[in-house]
């Protein structure tokens, strides 16, 4: 493998992952979606990892409407927004300015009539950002939750369902507080399927199913609750849809894979989009990716080379006890496909999260190359032991091959690109 080859092939890829997150720009799917302005007042309401550039761009469309808010982000994530004020929270574990910030989006809500407009703000990692337990759960006990959540290996739509459950704010009752005024909801979805009702738990928009979905993934995942928590969950009830609501997904995975690929063709390569929706366990994910690959670069199925084969989506990392390292879902299913591709001579591949941030690491993600395995080998590195110990990340940071962004202020869930090269 020559030199120029592999920085070519990561020039390439590191292009389409810029690409991706362009036509997720949080500002502009704003402006594009605005609904009519109201005859009385604006109030914003909203949570993620882009709601505060969603905020400052409406803030700016709309000089001449009286308008004020609140929405909550990760911290690092916060840009000034104007007239709306700008929470920032933990994530992917909520702390205590997650509750601040859910209590002033109730109060700001309250008091509306008709004429006056809701319109709340969603992105991904909303669920951490804004919470509010249901009666009898303690902030405390949603922390532990959702620490146990994060390694069972459910779900981002089984996991919200669980959230919805235990919260008097999620799946939908945060509307509830606007009376007579109609919310209208935008989304930057970054679950798979683009739900709106999954995105952020869903606070004003109602998920009929989900009390059910709940009570079949605690069962499913053996998941230890305390059982006054399980009773809660076990009577939960879906709140009556709101008719003078809507809601709109703005942005999308599927819309990022076909800048990406659009990308990719223009620069001379077939490319070919699995899916905008992949889940599974991400090791799986990766031994399933890389076959795809290998075929793709000796037979030619699904396509032959020079090629990208793109997908998105959100996977799953599932972690028993006490073995978790440093490292996400992206890395982890690139370290698999790392290994499943034996430093394969003409297969490069990149992995990470739009939002900038895989897991609960500094790095968006990684690049897999040809000589990886053998560089881990240079290095006294063993990829399968670090793999085994949840701890991919080490192992690219170690490497040199980590992706790293900052945060991007947009999140469309996750980005996987394999390249096969000439």
């Amino acid at each position: 493998m020559s030199k120029d080859l592999d920085d070519s092939a990561r020039v390439m890829l590191l292009r389409l992952f810029e690409a991706s997150i362009a036509a997720a720009d949080p500002r502009q799917a704003v402006l594009d979606n605005l609904p009519e302005k109201p005859r009385g007042r604006c109030v914003v309401i909203g949570s993620g990892k882009a709601s505060a550039v969603m905020a400052a761009a409406l803030d700016r469309a709309w000089p001449d409407v009286a308008l004020s808010g609140i929405v909550s982000t990760r911290y690092g994530h916060a840009v000034p927004a104007g007239r709306i004020a700008v929470v920032q929270a933990a994530h992917p574990v909520p702390d205590e300015n997650s509750t601040l910030a859910a209590q002033l989006m109730m109060d700001a809500l309250r008091g509306l009539t008709a004429d006056d407009l809701v319109i709340c703000l969603m992105s991904g990692g909303a669920s951490s950002l804004a919470v509010m337990p249901a009666d009898g759960v303690t902030l405390a006990e949603k922390r532990a939750l959702n620490q146990q959540l994060l390694m069972s290996g459910a779900s981002i739509t089984e996991m919200n369902a669980i959230r919805q459950s235990l919260s008097r704010i999620k799946g939908g009752r945060l509307a509830a507080f606007a009376g007579p005024a109609p919310v209208v909801t935008l989304v930057l979805s970054d679950v798979p399927g683009d739900d709106p009702a999954v995105v952020g738990s869903g606070p004003t928009i109602c998920s009929p199913h989900g009390p059910d979905l709940a009570r079949a993934s605690v069962s499913r995942y053996q998941l230890k609750l305390p059982g006054h928590i399980r009773a809660i969950i076990g009577s939960a009830e879906a709140p009556a849809p709101r008719p003078q609501d809507r809601h709109l997904v703005i942005a999308s995975a599927a819309q990022s894979l076909r800048a990406a690929a659009k990308e990719a063709n223009a620069l001379g390569y077939k490319t070919v989009i699995l899916s905008d929706a992949l889940e599974g366990e991400s090791r799986e994910i990766g031994r399933v990716l890389a076959t795809m690959a290998m075929s793709a670069a000796t037979s030619g199925l699904p396509l032959s080379g020079p090629a990208v084969i793109l997908s998105g989506g959100e996977t799953t990392v599932s972690v028993a006890g006490d073995s978790a390292g440093r490292g996400g879902r992206n890395t982890e299913m690139l370290l698999s496909a790392a290994l499943r591709l034996n430093s394969h001579e003409r297969i490069w591949a990149l992995a990470a999260d739009t939002d900038g941030i895989d897991g609960a690491g500094e790095a968006a993600g990684a690049i897999a190359t040809p000589s990886s395995l053998d560089r881990c080998r240079r290095l006294g590195l063993n990829p399968q032991a670090y793999l085994d110990g949840h701890d991919s990340g080490s192992l690219f940071a170690a490497l040199g091959d980590q992706v790293i962004t900052g945060p991007t202020l947009t999140n469309v869930n996750d980005f996987r690109a394999f390249l096969i090269a000439p």
